[in-house]
């Protein structure tokens, strides 16, 4: 069974080529978001995906729980969703006698949030404590979730103000990254066509299992990364904080997310080591949500993204 199967470095970066030659499959393009799941995955974190309706950001999160083998469920968020629509709740079982738990959705290796920001804050915050803590509490009890476990939260950038809640900084910093789903590329838009005419479609295939994905987990957090690159990561945060421009920088979380999100990567590509190019290929989606701007360099259009450009071509790179 694959869930017998020895994991070290090579077969990482064996299964993340299987993982995506299956992704190929199905959906055509954004290859760089579905490997920035990946690693997201591997650093125990969450994503939140940002992309216009029918950019196949829905899709994407049932293709990636299908290759993994992992369970799915969706969770669409709406103004008159509750938290126990999410977590679950006891009911009375009348023949026991007794309150029984019956588990909500939240109860799944990936959970896709769907349009995040359409549900009030109360019901947003239900989904903090299962973010970090990998557990949810009902009544008192203490309810852990499967393991791996991960969120995958979408939002659209274009909404009105009606029916709409804005997610606070808090719940942001909970995101590993925040990835945009762009528009395909010409090119692509015809490949699209021509495989919605297709009638014997193809089909994705689980190429791991919960288990692989936890030996995957174990193998990150042994990959090496020098002090100096530890040093470039710190240099890149201090340099967020101390910038004219921004108002809020990078806070600890975002140090630790940039140094696990590289091991990931690493692993990813075959190595156990990281090099300054891991982190520098993860930074926009790491800051790009942390980052606070102030009003006057917002006037001037300049954006998070640009900044994290700079900082990466300012901030001098060990060895």
């Amino acid at each position: 069974m694959v869930s017998e199967v020895e994991v070290d470095v090579s077969s990482v970066k064996a299964f993340a080529n299987a993982i995506l030659d299956e992704f190929r499959k199905v959906i055509v393009g954004k290859i760089d978001v579905f490997e920035n799941l990946l690693i997201a995955l591997l650093c125990n974190g969450h994503v939140l995906l940002e992309g216009v309706p029918g950019v196949a950001k829905t899709f994407m999160a049932k293709t990636f729980a299908r290759t993994l083998g992992c369970s799915f469920k969706r969770i669409q968020f709406t103004p008159d969703l509750l938290p126990s629509d999410i977590l679950g709740t006891y009911v009375f079982n009348q023949k026991s006698g007794e309150f029984m738990f019956r588990p909500g959705p939240i109860f799944a290796n990936v959970i896709l949030a769907d349009e995040i920001n359409r549900a009030p804050p109360k019901t947003q915050s239900a989904l903090l404590e299962a973010m970090q803590e990998r557990q949810v509490t009902v009544e008192g009890v203490t309810h852990p979730l499967p393991s791996p476990f991960i969120v995958i939260a979408t939002q659209n950038p274009i909404e009105t103000s009606e029916g709409v809640y804005p997610l606070p900084e808090a719940q942001l910093d909970r995101f590993l990254f925040k990835l945009t789903v762009d528009y395909p590329t010409e090119d692509e838009e015809v490949e699209i066509l021509r495989r919605r005419l297709n009638v014997a479609a193809e089909e994705v295939t689980p190429v791991t299992s919960p288990e692989i994905i936890i030996k995957m987990q174990g193998i990150v957090k042994n990959v090496y990364i020098a002090p100096e690159i530890m040093d470039y990561i710190r240099e890149l945060v201090i340099r967020t904080r101390r910038h004219p421009q921004i108002l809020l920088g990078g806070s600890p979380r975002a140090s630790i997310v940039l140094m696990e999100g590289a091991m990931a990567r690493a692993a990813l590509n075959g190595r156990d080591y990281v090099i300054p190019d891991d982190v520098k290929a993860i930074a926009k989606q790491t800051f790009v949500h942390r980052l606070i701007l102030r009003p006057e360099a917002e006037l001037e259009g300049i954006t998070a993204e640009r900044l994290v450009e700079r900082l990466l071509e300012e901030v001098p790179v060990p060895f």
